[in-house]
């Protein structure tokens, strides 16, 4: 086996020696389906409980807090007070969901590290054309875990969408 690879291998290195050095870079935006320089890669901004506590006692302006857990889950660890319920991460109503000013802050949470319908629905708002997205990876077990406050799913969704 080792001997068939050896050929392989050495062709591959003559290859890179012989071959000048910007026409193999590898481009992540183009791998991922951006135009290269032309178009800026976007994504979403990972945080911790920490970092969304922070944005929430410094009153951040225009901050939007989203929910993207099942009502199960929600109805065992509760809500981040002021989050609004995303009833499904991949298939919420944009624009009647997600404020119009497409810079403010938004936030998406599910149930923990190993969830990733928050990071499904922040795709969904990065795709909108929201700049300013994040996903609190820690989730609300997470939050939970270091001691802040949640509120019901019933009391979540009788409070008023900020607008």
């Amino acid at each position: 086996m080792r001997a068939r690879l050896t050929p392989v291998i050495v062709a591959i290195a003559a290859f890179c020696l012989a071959t000048p050095p910007a026409s193999h870079a590898f481009d992540w935006t183009k791998a991922f389906g951006g135009l290269g320089e032309q178009e800026q890669f976007h994504t979403f901004k990972l945080i911790h409980v920490k970092d969304l506590k922070n944005l929430i006692d410094d009153h951040t302006p225009n901050l939007h807090i989203y929910d993207a857990n099942a009502p199960e889950t929600r109805d065992k660890y509760g809500v981040i007070p002021g989050a609004q319920l995303i009833a499904a991460p991949g298939g919420y109503r944009v624009s009647a969901t997600l404020p119009a000013q497409k810079s403010d802050p938004l936030v998406f949470y599910c149930a923990n590290q190993v969830c990733i319908a928050s990071h499904e629905a922040a795709r969904r708002a990065l795709a909108a054309g929201y700049s300013d997205v994040s996903v609190m990876s820690d989730g609300i077990m997470g939050w939970k875990a270091a001691g802040e406050p949640t509120v019901s799913a019933a009391a979540a969704s009788a409070t008023p969408k900020p607008g």
